[in-house]
């Protein structure tokens, strides 16, 4: 199995985030999930709505990396002040892709290492993460699956909340605020639908096995019984996939 063969299955298996979603903002912060949300919008959802990551609506997803002859088909206008309406009212779904993981969906982009003061590593800082992660719906893509990112304790860094209680000021309650649907990474798929929030191995890649995914996460999983493995593409959706990705950019989304 190649790598552009498993970005297929990983683009097509990340579109089913948006499927039920209607008409929301979707954004996908990466070459992966933004090409899982045009296939979403093209296929599976088509009230999902998409800018071009300008200031517009548009009507189709737009291609990613030099566009050549393609025009943009811009639908309305998506300025500053309206992509914050949309947050604020909860009609967005992001995916975007975390340093690190933590068992209560907490998510780390800012820095690594045990002192703030003094990081072995200093990334992006918070961002937007912590208004996104109590306003709308949030996914995760992870391209390399393994302990340094799925933590064994806290993240280094709480940039976007989870569902760990004592996070939480007193008489605010993580349930009304905190919707974390799917992740996406190179051996599974998971989401937060277990016992008390427990992440939860919803499928996995051909291939891969229950254990390995556990091996490479850690803190401990739900595993059922039986887990399915991701579908293969159609030839309809690789059709689409490279429409939307004439350069194959995903070719290296997983790295060398």
């Amino acid at each position: 199995m190649t790598d552009a063969t498993l970005i297929d299955r990983i683009i097509c298996a990340a579109a089913e985030a948006w499927k039920d979603d209607g008409e929301v903002l979707a954004t996908g912060i990466g070459v992966v999930p933004r090409l899982a949300a045009s296939l979403c919008m093209a296929t599976l959802n088509p009230d999902l709505m998409m800018t071009d990551s300008e200031a517009f609506i548009v009507r189709e997803p737009v291609p990613i990396g030099p566009r050549g002859d393609y025009r943009v088909k811009r639908e309305s206008a998506m300025g500053f002040a309206r992509i914050f309406d949309n947050v604020w009212s909860g009609k967005r779904h992001a995916m975007v892709g975390p340093t690190q993981v933590d068992r209560w969906g907490q998510a780390n982009i800012s820095m690594i290492g045990a002192d703030y003061a003094r990081p072995k590593v200093m990334m992006l800082g918070v961002r937007g993460f912590p208004g996104n992660s109590i306003s709308h719906a949030n996914s995760f893509f992870v391209p390399h699956h393994n302990p340094r990112v799925f933590v064994a304790g806290e993240v280094d860094m709480v940039a976007s909340v989870g569902y760990k209680p004592d996070r939480f000021p007193r008489g605010w309650n993580y349930e009304d605020v905190v919707d974390i649907r799917r992740v996406y990474t190179n051996l599974a798929v998971l989401d937060f639908s277990g016992p008390g929030h427990q992440v939860r191995l919803v499928a996995v890649h051909p291939g891969v096995t229950p254990q390995a995914v556990q091996e490479a996460t850690g803190f401990p999983l739900q595993i059922p019984d039986a887990v399915p493995t991701t579908p293969q593409p159609t030839a309809a959706q690789l059709a689409l996939i490279a429409r939307f990705d004439p350069h194959n950019l995903r070719a290296h989304a997983l790295g060398a």
